[in-house]
């Protein structure tokens, strides 16, 4: 007689199979594949041992294999431009808690602000199947719309909102925003407004284009009181560009930056050279960032809703999986003037 022999895994790779999973907690292959995705049709006596037969055997699912069995993927490509931002960090947490809930993965790309490193994400990303997109605002090139559009994955853009017929957006309005923070400011009797930008990506530019149109309805608009710089946006350029500003335009009565970390600068820088504020000069931000309620003075700002416009685009993104057409294909969640001592 021969000696026994240990049983085959199917796989030439050695990997643990589903079916051995099932096997070993007397269930079907089905079952460990719904149990193992979160859906909660499985009763949770059978998805404990389903998930202590898998970790007992160390089985890994393969997304990739699972997608082409079941022609459904539990991957979600989430784009974002910057993990160093707390404003993507808080959307994408957001995002994600939602998605996982739900027995989805998020595939997490970093763009960096370039339309080519998205393109090229779109491209890996597509590859792998995934069930829905989340990508930030529209400013992408032609080819990485087409992939988009091809693809026939569904697709929710973030951080802006379009009504476009067939494009799915959760967000608010940046210009409107930039332009009620002026208007602010103009009500508080600050003539000479300057804005203060860095990075320069497209939602930048459309609050300097809600800034521009508040000065500009209210004849106060002067082209030499934009600073906009390419360079990242960060605490120690907001200083230098504060600095620069009351160089150049010392009469300057309010400064308004594009974003929460450059004004944190600017007060510190404001502090260190003993320029008041806002008795000499009124500041304000965007995003109301960790940090700001904590600044001397706390810093005015205004405040977006961008953990709400991770939810929401995972809740329609999750919809839209199902075959479910949003009520609101466009939906703007706003935001809101956070008046502190700054102003």
């Amino acid at each position: 007689m021969s000696a026994p022999t240990a049983p085959k895994r199917r796989r030439a790779t050695g990997r643990t199979t589903l079916a051995e999973v099932a096997q070993a907690a007397g269930v079907s292959p089905i079952t460990v594949s719904r149990a193992l995705r979160g859906e909660r049709a499985v009763a949770s006596e059978l998805v404990t041992r389903v998930r202590e037969a898998a970790e007992r055997l160390g089985y890994v699912p393969d997304p990739a294999a699972r997608a082409l069995a079941s022609s459904r993927s539990t991957q979600v490509a989430v784009l974002i431009p910057l993990l160093s931002n707390a404003l993507f960090v808080d959307l994408l947490d957001a995002a994600q808690r939602s998605l996982l809930e739900a027995g989805y993965q998020s595939l997490i790309g970093v763009t960096h602000y370039r339309p080519d490193e998205e393109e090229a994400l779109l491209r890996a990303y597509l590859m792998h199947r995934p069930a829905g997109l989340i990508v930030t605002g529209f400013d992408r090139t032609e080819a990485a719309r087409r992939l988009i559009a091809d693809s026939g994955v569904p697709c929710v853009h973030v951080m802006e909102t379009h009504a476009e017929p067939g494009v799915y957006s959760v967000g608010f309005s940046q210009s409107d925003a930039g332009r009620a923070m002026t208007q602010c400011l103009l009500a508080h009797g600050r003539q000479r407004i300057a804005f203060v930008a860095a990075q320069l990506d497209p939602r930048t530019l459309q609050r300097a284009s809600g800034y521009r149109q508040a000065m500009q309805l209210a004849g106060r608009h002067e082209p030499k009181r934009e600073l906009l710089s390419p360079r990242p946006s960060s605490m120690a350029l907001g200083a230098e560009l504060f600095e620069q500003l009351m160089r150049e335009q010392p009469d300057t009565d309010a400064i308004f930056f594009c974003n929460d970390d450059l004004a944190q600068g600017a007060l510190l820088a404001a502090l260190r050279l003993g320029i008041a504020v806002p008795a000499r000069v009124a500041v304000a931000g965007f995003n109301d960032l960790t940090g700001s309620d904590q600044m001397l003075p706390a810093l005015s700002t205004v405040r977006t809703p961008r953990a709400a416009i991770g939810r929401e685009a995972a809740r329609m993104l999750l919809g839209l999986i199902r075959g479910e057409q949003p009520a609101a294909p466009s939906l703007d969640l706003g935001y809101e003037l956070v008046l502190r001592q700054s102003l």
